[in-house]
Formats: structure tokens, sequence, C-alpha cells
């Protein structure tokens, strides 16, 4: 069986740095017993006209497919956004997220993955990342949820310095995700994200994103998220603490 998902998300406050370094997958999963291919898209545009005329645009989409044996699940995730004031381009970055998730028993699943990204604004040219590693579920209960994962991953980077530094480093990348589905009206999702350099444990990132979404009707949901990063060794002159709040609007179908 097939299903079709088009996801439309409009956005009230944002900031397109959002995802920052680490990607949050765990809140891209589509949850479903259905097998076959599932998907979305999303787009929002923001556009201010004062003393100059800004525009911000960002763009997403995700393709699941889950095998007829629901033991092999294939994720593909993309997004790209932009900000531009006047004829200043500010902020544009993307990233593509390919994982691979078998499941080997009822409370172990193995995954592979690979990850493209840039992001100029925290001095990145880009980061490739491969990597696999197990994913645990801990607790489920009706619809709530823990799952935890480490994972070993390859990471090859340029920064954008004077000079340029590039360097390819092994990295671990743990987390505990916690979905709480009290009912079919609200939904949280909070994920703890460390990912420590291997030969030099001072050397680590810390991302914290909570996710709450509330369903406003049949197809519609009202979402806030929450986002805290901190990287110990930024690259360049980046901060070594970002975050982001961000609500919007979702359009299911």
């Amino acid at each position: 069986m097939k299903k079709a998902t088009f996801i439309f998300s409009l956005l009230l406050i944002s900031c397109l740095t959002s995802y920052g370094q680490i990607i949050n997958v765990e809140n891209s999963r589509l949850h479903s017993d259905t097998t076959g291919w599932m998907g979305g898209a999303g787009a929002s545009i923001n556009l201010n006209k004062n003393a100059v005329q800004v525009l911000g645009v960002n763009l997403e989409s995700q393709l699941q497919y889950k095998a007829p044996s629901q033991k092999s699940i294939w994720l593909l995730l993309g997004n790209y956004s932009f900000l531009k004031a006047g004829e200043n381009k500010l902020v544009s970055q993307g990233f593509i997220h390919l994982r691979y998730n078998y499941k080997v028993n009822n409370w172990l699943r193995w995954e592979f993955f690979g990850q493209y990204q840039n992001n100029p604004v925290l001095f990145i040219d880009h980061r490739f990342l491969l990597g696999t590693g197990p994913r645990f579920r801990v607790f489920r209960h009706n619809k709530n949820r823990i799952y935890a994962a480490s994972l070993l991953m390859l990471e090859d980077e340029k920064e954008l310095t004077n000079p340029v530094i590039s360097h390819t480093e092994l990295r671990n990348s743990s987390y505990v995700s916690v979905s709480i589905i009290p009912n079919g009206q609200l939904e949280l999702v909070n994920t703890f994200f460390y990912q420590p350099l291997l030969k030099k444990f001072e050397d680590y990132r810390f991302l914290n994103q909570l996710s709450v979404k509330v369903k406003a009707g049949r197809h519609t949901s009202l979402g806030v998220k929450f986002n805290y990063l901190y990287d110990s060794k930024p690259a360049g002159t980046a901060p070594a603490t970002t975050y982001n709040f961000a609500t919007g609007i979702d359009f299911d179908f």
C-alpha cells in the first residue's frame, strides 16, 4: 500500500540556521505499520519590506520506504534554505541525508547513513559523513517511546577559514529520543545528541531539540520547536552556542 503525504510548513518565527550542524533524524522518521512509500515536502517563504527587502526561503523534503517484510527501511531527507537582504545573501545552506535501517529484533535495529551538508554562516564549506551503529528501543507503551543509539561516523570537513582547514576524523554520535503522545491531539518529542571526537573527547557537540505539536484540525497542527546547540570547537569564528525557537502550521494530506 502506498501512502503520500504533503506537508506545507508556514513559519511564523523562523531562523534559517536552525538545523545548525546536527541533523535530527528522529523527528523525520515516519512511524507507521504500513509498508511501501511514504513521503512529504515542505516550504516556507518570509518576505518583509522596510528600508530593504528581506526574503527568507526554506525547502525541505522526506521520502521513506518500508519493505514488505517490515525489516528494512530507507529514509531520504533534504533541505535547502537562504536568507537575502536587498542584494546581499546572508545565509545559504543545505543538506541531504540517506539512512538505511534494518530490524534485527523487537528492540534492536542496525543503521547505516551518509550525509552531505554545507553551512557558510557557521564557516562550514562542506561536511561529508558516513556512519553505522545500533539503535535501541528502550521503552514503548502505546504510542510513547524511548530510543537510544550509539553510532560511529567518519567525518570529512572543509572549513571556510583563512587559511582553509580540512580534516578527516572519527566521531561518536550518541542520542536519546523521548516521544510522548498522551492522546491524538498532542505530541512531544525531546532528543539529546552528544558527538565527541574519538581522539579528543574535549572536542564535542551537544544538541537538545524539543518539538511540540498540537492538532488544530483534521489535516492541520500547530508546532513549536526549540533547538540548542553547543560546539566546544566551532569552525572559524563561529559562536560556540547557537539556538533557535520557531513556531509553525503543518498541513497534512
